[in-house]
Parts: structure tokens; C-alpha cells; sequence
């Protein structure tokens, strides 16, 4: 398969050493974001297993920085927090003890969530003094900065979802929405970030496998998504069992809600069956595909090295996610057990996955123009 057109080297664009200085410090920071946001992801994760999600019932983003700092702050914290359903109908036997546990990751994954806008305002400050933020790259940082403070706010009405009424968690839909903006902007950080490292001689033209790469993150976007569901409705619990789900393959109450849509996002048979039935199909799709990379022949090292990674993630994915459903009848309330563990690994696994195949599609542009 001819798929090597990159540019000789003499036709490069080049640069001056104050432009590659430039260029490695800024994908620097944002790479440092882009580990930030996974790492709030993660927080995120935590925060949802332990049920401390609801814990903070107010948002206050400067006074919201610190924890409470004495006895009586606390007490008024939990004053709060007892006029929620949660508490109400839930955790009603807490102690101050158990509330200061599930206060402290949401205040953390809270807090972590400012730190990432203080590195970026510092970062970017930083960056403009040492003239280093070039025109073409300020509209990506502006949409970055907006995108941020979008999900922030989506994340909040997430929050507010669960404070109401008789619920006593948030919504799975709106967990899903914050889930999958939270990888759109992670992904969209990371091939910022590539732009800048990745040199246009180590990146190739293969139309065939770009479109597949585009396909299979469609795909796999959808099954984040559902995954999501599966975490907010607590799906796991309703079919330990697998091969099969409670014996069968095919369950008899896939369409027992009504309308039929709705299935898809409350009945918890039919998002497992879906959310399964997608992992099977990612996984025969990664295999061939990572077949088909191996038969491209280029001298690009990125791509070399990056084409392995879809298949190793998918099969470590795939595989905790078994595990993940068989372990779920061993859950502990208030307590974090091999359940919480195999959880939280499939969502990290998950998000790597899919930026190896953003990678992937980087590396793959429609064709290649001069640069470095």
C-alpha cells in the first residue's frame, strides 16, 4: 500500500529556534491541562463511587475554595446537606464523621477543577510575556478557556439535578452530558497539543484508515456515553453475570418501558445490553484495524509507535469491564473495594483509548501541507 507522500525535508517550512521554543513550551502546558483533565475525570469517578457528589449543595466559586475551617462551619455544612433528598431518603443515619468523607472529594474534585484554571491563567500569562503565544494559536486557547468554563457550569447543573424532589442521586443523562463534554475537551486539548509536538514529516496520508479511525470514534464515543449511563443508573448490579446478562443473551425486557426510546436511557437491562454489545463490536473493529496499520509501510516513527496502543487498551478494556460487572454484587456501601477499583480503572482505560485514536487521526491528516 503506497501511503507515504510526506513532503521532503527541503520543503519544509522552518523555523526559527525562538519558534520551537515557543511551540515545546506551549504544548508543554497544554499537556500538563490535558493531564489535569484526566486527572479531574478520575476525581470525578472517585466522587461518583463514593456518593459524595451531593455532598456540596451550594456553589460558590471564590468561598467555595477552602473547606470548612472549624467545628461550627462544619456542623452548618451538614446543616445543608440535611435538607437533601439524599440524606432524607438515603443516608439519613450519617454521622459528621461520614459527611466529612464525602465532602472532602467533592471539594477536592471541585478544587482541582480551579487549580486547572490557575495553571492555565498562569500559564498563559507566563506564555504571553515570553512572547510565546503566536496569532495562530489564540483562537484554540480562547475556545479552550470558554469550553472549560462551559463544562464547569454543565457540571453544576448536574449537581442541581439531585438536590430536588425526591432524587436521591444525579441524573444519569446529565452525568452522561458532563462525562462526554469532559472528553470532548480533553481531546480536543490533546490534539492542540499535537499540532505543536508533532512534527508534519512524521505524519502520514492513509485516506482508507482515517475514515475507519473516524468511524471507530464515533462508535466509541457512543459507547462512553452509555458507559455513563451505566455508572449514574448503578447499572451494574442489575446483571453480575457474563457471558450472559441474568441467563440471557438476549433479555426479554430490553423494550419494557414505554415509549420504546426510553429504554435506552432508564432501562438498565437495555443500556447494559447495548453498552456490552458495543464492546464486542469495538473490539473486533480495533483488531482489524490495528491489522490494517500494521500493513502500512512508512518511515514515520509517531506512527510506528502509536498503532499499537487501540488494540492494548480495547483488550485491557474490555476485559475490566467484565470484571467490573462480576465483582458489582461485592459493593459496600461507604466503603471502596475491588468493585471501586476495576470500576475506576475502566474509565481511565477508556479515556485512553480513545486519545490513542485521536492520535491516531492526527497522524492521519486528509493530506500533508509544508511545516515542522
Amino acid at each position: 500500500m503506497d501511503t507515504n507522500t510526506q513532503l521532503p525535508a527541503s520543503d519544509a517550512k522552518e523555523l526559527s529556534a525562538h519558534d520551537h521554543k515557543a511551540r515545546r513550551y506551549v504544548s508543554t502546558w497544554i499537556l500538563i491541562g490535558v493531564f489535569m483533565l484526566l486527572v479531574q475525570v478520575i476525581l470525578g469517578g472517585i466522587t461518583r463511587l463514593t456518593g459524595s457528589g451531593l455532598s456540596i449543595t451550594e456553589w460558590n466559586v471564590v468561598t467555595g475554595a477552602l473547606p470548612p475551617l472549624g467545628e461550627q462551619q462544619w456542623v452548618a455544612e451538614f446543616g445543608k446537606y440535611q435538607q437533601t433528598p439524599q440524606y432524607r431518603l438515603l443516608n439519613s443515619e450519617f454521622t459528621l464523621a461520614d459527611f466529612k468523607f464525602i465532602f472532602f472529594w467533592e471539594w477536592f474534585h471541585r478544587f482541582w477543577a480551579r487549580m486547572i484554571g490557575v495553571v492555565f491563567l498562569v500559564g498563559f500569562v507566563y506564555l504571553i510575556a515570553k512572547k510565546y503565544l503566536k496569532k495562530e494559536m489564540q483562537q484554540p486557547l480562547l475556545f479552550l478557556f470558554f469550553f472549560g468554563a462551559f463544562q464547569g457550569a454543565i457540571g453544576w447543573i448536574m449537581v442541581a439535578s439531585g438536590l430536588t424532589g425526591d432524587a436521591v442521586y444525579v441524573k444519569p443523562t446529565r452525568l452522561a452530558l458532563h462525562f462526554i463534554f469532559a472528553l470532548a475537551l480533553i481531546s480536543y486539548a490533546f490534539w492542540f497539543a499535537l499540532q505543536l509536538r508533532v512534527p508534519a514529516r512524521n505524519r502520514i496520508v492513509v485516506p482508507a484508515l482515517r475514515k475507519w479511525t473516524w468511524w471507530i470514534i464515533g462508535l466509541l464515543f457512543l459507547q462512553l456515553i452509555f458507559g455513563a449511563l451505566m455508572a449514574g443508573h448503578k447499572a451494574a448490579l442489575s446483571a453480575p453475570t457474563w457471558p450472559d446478562i441474568n441467563g440471557d443473551m438476549v433479555p426479554a425486557s430490553l423494550f419494557a418501558e414505554k415509549p420504546w426510546l426510553l429504554n435506552f436511557f432508564e432501562n438498565k437491562i437495555t443500556i447494559h445490553f447495548v453498552h456490552r454489545g458495543l464492546a464486542y463490536l469495538l473490539l473486533v473493529l480495533v483488531i482489524v484495524y490495528t491489522l490494517k496499520a500494521y500493513k502500512v509501510t512508512t518511515t514515520s516513527d509517531s506512527f510506528r509507535k502509536a498503532r499499537p496502543y487501540p488494540l492494548v487498551f480495547v483488550l485491557l478494556q474490555v476485559v475490566l469491564g467484565i470484571v467490573t460487572v462480576l465483582t458489582s454484587p461485592g459493593i459496600v456501601p461507604q466503603r471502596w473495594g475491588t468493585f471501586e477499583w476495576m470500576a475506576q480503572l475502566h474509565q481511565v482505560v477508556g479515556m485512553l483509548l480513545l486519545l490513542s485514536f485521536v492520535a491516531m487521526l492526527y497522524l492521519m491528516p486528509k493530506r500533508l501541507t509544508a511545516g515542522v
